[in-house]
């Protein structure tokens, strides 16, 4: 995890949020993106141009799936767990 606080403080990373847009609603990462998982399949060439992506959502788990899904990609990310953990580091 202090891998991923230092991208995070160094205000150079993109933070994707996979959890669903009434869930984003709720609260989320100032400055997060929102792409719920079920959406990722077809949205994957919009994350290719973005750097330093670290993945969240409610616990960890969906975002550990995206994650794993954008590597098979040739995408470049990092899984930060829980949204509130991520604004933590904040």
């Amino acid at each position: 995890m202090e891998h991923i606080k230092k991208i995070i403080k160094s205000g150079q990373a993109t933070i994707v949020d996979v959890r669903t847009v009434a869930e984003y609603r709720g609260g989320h990462v100032a400055n997060s993106i929102n792409i719920p998982l079920q959406e990722l399949p077809t949205r994957v060439e919009e994350l290719r141009g973005m750097h330093n992506i670290v993945l969240c959502c409610a616990s960890g788990n969906r975002s550990q799936q995206a994650t794993s899904f954008l590597q098979q990609q040739g995408i470049a990310c990092e899984n930060g767990g829980s949204w509130i953990e991520v604004n933590a580091c904040y």
